[in-house]
């Protein structure tokens, strides 16, 4: 089966196949008003909200065109200011005009410059989606992919969750070495006194045993009458 891309040349056509398939862009995208115009150059192709509340707009080209890109953004400026008023004028919508607006490029194909300067445009939420009008056999359809999906700066990606089973040993292992850090260690054994080996001493002389007086006998006391004579004795002896 054949299948062939056919071109649209309508920028009206091509909004009311866009409108008529929007849940290929994004689920539950509402669209409020159409051809709305800015100044003499920029006109919304479609002004929409998302499920949210959000507004969106949508920028639709036939053609690779690098000037989509200003004129999404001009038009982004331009509801941003006004998103209160459009709140007010369209209040059969539920619109929250505390969010930023956002903007969806529409067009056949871009450029690698207009990728590129989107890519690394920070502060605006800008999306690129593609259209290709094919015809299968005896059915046409339009069909639309999304090239580029805006990120918040700050966005990171999910990592990955570290598995039960692969997380135990490793604590494991943490607890033996905690274990392991805190048993004291033994004082050290001091060697203990050897008793010094006996060794015999020569045999010391005995003491004579000195005679004791006998029992009955009692020492001699000396006569009153004989110490007289003494005192004579010693003095004869000083005057020699």
């Amino acid at each position: 089966m054949s299948v062939e891309r056919i071109a649209i040349e309508s920028k009206q056509e091509l909004e009311q196949m866009i409108s008529k398939e929007i849940n290929q862009i994004e689920k539950d995208l509402t669209v409020i008003c159409t051809q709305v115009p800015i100044n003499d150059k920029t006109t919304i192709d479609s002004l929409c909200h998302d499920e949210n509340g959000q507004l969106v707009i949508l920028h639709v080209s036939t053609n690779e065109d690098d000037t989509a890109l200003l004129q999404g953004i001009q038009s982004l400026d331009y509801v941003d200011k006004f998103k209160s008023f459009l709140k007010m004028t369209y209040s059969k919508h539920k619109i929250d005009d505390k969010e930023k607006p956002r903007l969806i490029l529409v067009a056949p194909n871009f450029s690698d410059t207009l990728r590129h300067i989107v890519q690394h445009m920070q502060g605006l939420h800008i999306e690129l989606y593609e259209w290709e009008y094919l015809k299968i056999g005896d059915h046409k359809g339009l069909h639309l992919q999304s090239i580029f999906t805006w990120k918040p700066a700050s966005w990171k990606p999910a990592e990955k969750p570290i598995e039960e089973s692969e997380s135990k040993p490793a604590e494991k292992k943490n607890d033996q070495k905690t274990q392991k850090k805190k048993e004291p260690t033994p004082p050290e054994k001091k060697e203990e006194a050897k008793p010094e080996p006996f060794k015999p001493q020569p045999d010391q002389p005995k003491k004579e045993d000195v005679p004791l007086p006998p029992p009955n006998e009692a020492p001699e006391e000396e006569d009153f009458f004989k110490l007289p004579h003494k005192e004579e004795q010693a003095k004869k002896k000083r005057f020699f």
